[in-house]
């Protein structure tokens, strides 16, 4: 079994990665201990999207009177997880069609590297056999990350894979981390009746945002009767009894709370180990494999993509750089007619889907003056939004960060309804170097959500018209 190309892992890194190489002539083959699309389709972004507009559906209902409808309804647990479950086999068996398709062979098995060029593949009953490839590139993403106070046990205390699965709905959650991860099932099994209490070692949650979109996502968790403790610490977990007792650290003092599940949502580790990268030399550093920009490793032929590598671990992001990792290798046979570029992290866009919504991309304003820059900000609140208040979903806001001296559109940070579907235009603008004028000068359709970015623009530029 010799292929031009093999890819080890089919997450949205992987098989994205396959498509491209067959796409550019090359004879692929992409390795899969478990379910083609990997954990984001089978049991990261896509499911848990599914649950999330369960528990959205279930909030409208229970709001339907606000919209002058009578209605009631009771949420199920389990018809959620089955509806959830269904979402994802239904996207793993896209990506078989896509294998299929594309012509690229599918093998089954756990992957190690045992020379250069070659595989070791393990199959589900023990078997061994061997693939040869002339570049090699490693996606085998992450996993939940495990701290020594939180020993995962799949049962009281667990990851988000057993969070998306468990049999029945706990009364009561403690989930540590307020991460993308940590919001979104606070926020879903909340809103199914769930009493949750978010534990974040930060001082504020979801700490990689702006700190206007930390403290609008804590005001409005808080309403919800979310319990948020920040600059808090886990320092233990005692599994004995019924449920979870988990010792926290929090400025005034050690407390115990008390609850069915502890969440942990922590983090990601990357999957690196037990794959042969020893056996050829592959550099790592702080649980990733090192890469270039163009995702060579320090061997020649061997590649690195997504979560077990430096930088954001998103989807889009593995996408991105399995596509620029297999253009710059087809530049090098030929292939391809020009050297890709190289990715832009801080153009990167993050969402994070509880309810609010979360979308964001590039400088907070807080990195900004750190970084050096006169700005301009313009903040929007969605109150004002005649689309907003018409849908009855007018809580957040749209803020934008310009560079005061040449009008460099440098952040955008929203919160509010709907807007992980307004992020890309930022973006796009960012990439082609535009500046506030260009927002300005552009018609928004009116009433939109997105309108409200030029909005927000307005204001940075003391050409506010409607507040």
């Amino acid at each position: 079994m010799a292929y031009d190309v093999v890819v080890i892992g089919s997450g949205p890194g992987g098989y994205v990665a396959a498509i491209r190489a067959s796409q550019l002539g090359f004879k692929t083959a992409i390795i899969e201990k478990e379910s083609l699309g990997g954990i984001c389709l089978n049991w990261g972004c896509i499911p848990t999207k599914a649950l999330l507009k369960s528990a959205q559906v279930f909030e409208d209902i229970k709001h339907a009177k606000d919209y002058g409808i009578e209605a009631s309804g009771t949420a199920n647990f389990e018809a959620v997880i089955r509806r959830s479950r269904g979402v994802a086999d239904k996207m793993s068996k896209g990506v078989q069609y896509l294998m299929k398709k594309n012509k690229i062979d599918v093998v089954m098995g756990y992957a190690r590297l045992v020379a250069k060029g070659k595989i070791e593949v393990t199959g589900a009953d023990n078997s061994k056999h061997t693939v040869e490839a002339k570049h090699i590139i490693v996606a085998t993403g992450g996993r939940s990350r495990e701290l020594p106070s939180m020993k995962l046990d799949g049962k009281k205390v667990i990851g988000y894979r057993e969070a998306m699965n468990l049999p029945s709905q706990p009364k009561s959650m403690i989930v540590v981390g307020s991460g993308a991860i940590g919001v979104e099932f606070g926020y879903f099994y909340n809103a199914l009746g769930t009493k949750v209490t978010i534990v974040e070692f930060l001082p504020a949650i979801v700490p990689v945002e702006d700190e206007d979109i930390s403290k609008e996502l804590a005001k409005n968790f808080k309403k919800t009767g979310i319990d948020i403790m920040t600059n808090s610490e886990v320092t233990s977990v005692d599994t004995s009894g019924n449920g979870v007792k988990a010792k926290v650290k929090t400025p005034e003092g050690e407390v115990t709370l008390e609850a069915d599940i502890l969440l942990s949502a922590v983090g990601v580790s990357a999957n690196i180990e037990n794959i042969g990268l020893e056996t050829l030399g592959i550099k790592t550093d702080k649980g990733r494999i090192m890469v270039d920009k163009y995702y060579q490793t320090n061997v020649p032929g061997v590649y690195a993509i997504g979560d077990c590598v430096p930088g954001q671990a998103l989807a889009h992001v593995a996408s991105k750089e399995g596509i620029i990792c297999v253009e710059n290798i087809a530049y090098g046979e030929k292939k391809f007619n020009h050297q890709p570029h190289s990715l832009d992290y801080n153009n990167v866009p993050g969402c994070t889907y509880c309810y609010p919504e979360i979308a964001s991309v590039g400088f907070t304003e807080k990195k900004a003056k750190e970084a050096g820059y006169e700005i301009k900000v313009g903040k929007f609140p969605l109150s004002a939004a005649g689309k907003a208040t018409a849908a009855g979903h007018n809580e957040g806001f749209i803020k934008v960060i310009f560079d005061a001296k040449y009008g460099e559109w440098l952040g955008t940070h929203m919160i509010g309804y709907n807007v992980t579907e307004m992020i890309a235009e930022t973006v796009i603008a960012r990439k082609l170097e535009t500046t506030y004028h260009e927002v300005l000068d552009s018609i928004h359709p009116h009433p939109t959500i997105s309108e409200n970015i030029k909005e927000a623009t307005e204001v940075a530029y003391g050409e506010a018209i409607h507040i």
